[in-house]
Order: C-alpha cells, then sequence, then structure tokens
C-alpha cells in the first residue's frame, strides 16, 4: 500500500482495525477456550472503539495537516496479513495476545515512520500524540488480559 496524504494513512489505520475486529471475530468462533472466547470478544470491541475513535478524530483533525502529502510511505497488505492469520483451534491466551501486539505494533511502526518523515514539527507532534495514545492504550490492554487471568 502507498500512502501519499495523511487522511490516507489515519483512514487506511482505521481500516486496519476493522480488519483486526474481524479476524477475532473469526478466531473467536474457532477457539475452544471460554477465556480464549472471552479474551476475543474484548479484542473486537476495543479494535470497534479505536476505529471509531480515528474516524471521530479524521472528521474533527484541521484539513491542513489531513491534506499533507508525503513521499514514498509504503505499508504492508495489512488486510492480507489479517485475513491469513490463523491460530489453532486450542490456542491459548498468550498466542493471541502475540498475534495482538504483532498487529498492533506494525500499525504503530507506521504511524511513526509517518512522523518522522512529516514536513513539519506540528504534524510530527500530531502523529507522536497518536503514537502516544496508542502504546498507552496497547499498555492498558495487556494490563487487562493479565488481569483476566485472576478471574
Amino acid at each position: 500500500m502507498r500512502i501519499q496524504q495523511l487522511s490516507e494513512l489515519l483512514d487506511y489505520v482505521a481500516k486496519c482495525h476493522l480488519d483486526m475486529e474481524k479476524l477475532y471475530k473469526r478466531l473467536d468462533r474457532n477457539a475452544d477456550s471460554s477465556r480464549v472466547k472471552m479474551m476475543l470478544t474484548y479484542f473486537q470491541q476495543h479494535q470497534r472503539h479505536i476505529y471509531e475513535t480515528l474516524e471521530s478524530y479524521i472528521e474533527d483533525a484541521p484539513s491542513r495537516i489531513l491534506n499533507t502529502w508525503y513521499k514514498d510511505i509504503t505499508f504492508e497488505d495489512f488486510s492480507k496479513r489479517c485475513a491469513e492469520a490463523s491460530l489453532p483451534a486450542n490456542m491459548h491466551e498468550d498466542q493471541v495476545l502475540e498475534l495482538h501486539l504483532d498487529l498492533e505494533n506494525r500499525l504503530i511502526a507506521l504511524l511513526e515512520k509517518t512522523a518522522n518523515s512529516s514536513p513539519t514539527e506540528e504534524i510530527k507532534s500530531t502523529l507522536m500524540d497518536l503514537v502516544r495514545v496508542a502504546q498507552t492504550q496497547q499498555k492498558r490492554l495487556v494490563h487487562s488480559t493479565i488481569r483476566m487471568d485472576d478471574i
């Protein structure tokens, strides 16, 4: 995927979270463990929330920021990665979390890469704020997942 404008990047990242939600729904249908199913349901809700938050951000962001052009920002076919990802029916919580962190870290790295290629400090700062929010949400999700072990 080649990205030319910041609005395209943000829209793409939002759609990637929907792809992750679809992946977790598919894994949930195949999972044997009720604990894993609970975790996957939580991850689905989390991905939907991130998608909605990003869409809201895109609607409210200044057009001068969204219309910023980039050169040579490319990214893998994330939809394909999600569609091809699989875990066995007897998957464990650790496997699900590892898969999630891998996917999430790829999206965070894309935002960081774009931030570092930004033409102005304002845009770089804006993207790094998104990175920080994503990392904070990721930490909360990991802590929530670990607390599920106490149930």
